[in-house]
């Protein structure tokens, strides 16, 4: 009797996480999927050359972050732009640069989240990742994207872009300061903001709980 008790006892913790994890591996893909389809509707901002468009394609990513853990956020980052490579124009090197920055993002958030959990810890993490993305993406738009963009466009009509906004930039490097590191950031305030507004009622569909954070 005592053995038959035992293995009962044993089995279900086993089992649980066994349907946890086929649960966070479905929720995983099916955030990517959204993420993947957020990063076609796209949009022009004022104040920024029309070449530079806005999405909320991280969404799904910090939502992850959040209810599963900064890995599943990084991991939805990754998907996303490997699905988009099938379609990319700038030969990878534009979905590389959105992974490096994705995950710049979600990796703070999710683990400043896991460690103290509550609105604050959440509103923490993200602001930092969103200052770690716009500080990233200086480096990243200046040495990975642009080079690329070049061979499209000459560097000195990308400039003109930025100057006909702002005649005050001489550089690339300065555009990618004043214009795309604050464009980065409120981005990903975007996607802040709009996480803490439905977080609490996803986040038991996520979790597959009645709990919510």
């Amino acid at each position: 009797m005592s053995t038959a008790t035992t293995k009962t006892v044993t089995k279900k913790p086993a089992a649980k996480r066994t349907g946890a994890n086929v649960r966070k591996m479905t929720m995983t893909a099916m955030l990517s999927a959204i993420a993947f389809i957020l990063m076609f509707l796209d949009f022009s901002v004022p104040f920024m050359p029309g070449f530079i468009k806005m999405d909320l394609s991280e969404l799904p990513a910090l939502i992850g972050a959040f209810a599963m853990g900064p890995v599943s956020g990084v991991i939805i980052c990754l998907v996303k732009n490997l699905l988009h490579l099938f379609m990319t124009s700038t030969g990878g090197v534009g979905e590389l640069s959105n992974f490096i920055l994705g995950a710049c993002f979600v990796l703070p958030a999710g683990l400043i989240y896991k460690k103290w959990k509550g609105r604050t810890a959440a509103v923490a993490g993200a602001l930092a990742g969103a200052v770690l993305m716009a500080v990233i993406s200086i480096a990243s738009n200046y040495l990975i994207v642009y080079p690329v963009y070049y061979a499209f466009m000459p560097k000195e009509a990308i400039l003109a872009a930025y100057q006909a906004i702002f005649p005050g930039v001489d550089t690339i490097f300065e555009c990618m300061v004043v214009f795309n590191a604050p464009f980065t950031f409120v981005k990903g305030l975007f996607s802040v903001l709009i996480t803490l507004l439905v977080y609490k009622h996803i986040s038991p569909i996520i979790k597959g709980t009645g709990n919510q954070d």
